[in-house]
C-alpha cells in the first residue's frame, strides 16, 4: 500500500493546495507551507510500509534473493525525504520564486536540505530500479516469466521519467508514479501462487 497511498494522498493534496501545480513542481514540494506536516506524514508512513513490504516479501521468497533487502532502501529514501524537505521554487508554495530555493538568483542553487532530498529520492529510486531486476530472477525461477519480463522493462520507463525530468515536473511524475505502484504489484504477486506465465 506504500506507493499507492503515498500518490493517493499526494494527487489529493495537489488539487487542494493553491499554487500547486503538477507540471512545475514534484509532489515533494507538497511537504512545504502550512499543510506540508500531511506530505511529511505520507512520506514516513510509505517509508514505513514500503520497509514492512521487503520484510514480508523477503519471508515469501525465504530470504534466497537481494531483491527484498534492495526494495527496503526506498523505504528508508521516503524517511530522508521526510526529514530534509525539497527547496520551494516554481510558485510554490504561494509567494515563492521561480526557482529554488525561494529566491535563490539561479535555479541551479539548493540548500542542504534541498540537496540531500534529492539525492535521497534519486538514490532511493535507483535502488528500486535495481530490486525490480533482481526480483524478475526469482520471479523466473517461480515460472512467473511475464512478470519477470515486466520487472526489467519497468526500470527503463521508470529511468526515462527520471532523465526527462531536467526539462519537465510533468516527466517525473508518472515516472515516479509507475516506480512506487510496482512495489506493490511485486510485493502482491508471490503471494498468489507460482503458476506460470501468471
Amino acid at each position: 500500500m506504500a506507493g499507492p497511498l503515498f500518490l493517493a494522498v499526494g494527487v489529493a493534496q495537489g488539487l487542494a493546495r493553491d499554487g500547486f501545480s503538477s507540471t512545475r513542481n514534484a509532489i515533494s514540494r507538497l511537504a512545504l507551507g502550512e499543510a506540508g506536516w500531511i506530505r511529511t506524514a505520507d512520506f514516513l508512513l510509505a517509508g514505513v510500509l514500503l520497509t514492512g513490504a521487503a520484510v514480508g516479501l523477503r519471508k515469501v521468497l525465504r530470504g534466497g534473493t537481494w531483491g527484498p533487502v534492495l526494495l527496503g532502501v526506498p523505504g528508508v529514501s521516503f524517511w530522508v525525504a521526510a526529514g530534509f524537505p525539497a527547496d520551494a521554487g516554481a510558485g510554490f508554495p504561494a509567494g515563492a520564486g521561480a526557482g529554488f530555493p525561494a529566491g535563490a538568483a539561479e535555479e541551479t542553487v539548493m540548500s542542504g536540505d534541498g540537496t540531500v532530498h534529492m539525492a535521497g529520492g534519486t538514490v532511493g529510486h535507483l535502488v528500486l530500479c535495481a530490486a525490480f531486476v533482481v526480483l524478475a530472477r526469482a520471479f523466473a525461477a517461480r515460472g512467473l516469466r511475464g512478470w519477470a519480463v515486466a520487472c526489467r522493462i519497468v526500470p527503463a520507463f521508470v529511468l526515462a521519467g527520471f532523465m526527462a525530468s531536467a526539462a519537465s515536473a510533468l516527466a517525473f511524475t508518472p515516472a515516479a508514479g509507475l516506480g512506487l505502484l510496482w512495489p506493490a504489484l511485486v510485493t502482491a504477486r508471490p503471494a498468489g501462487g507460482t503458476t506460470a506465465n501468471r
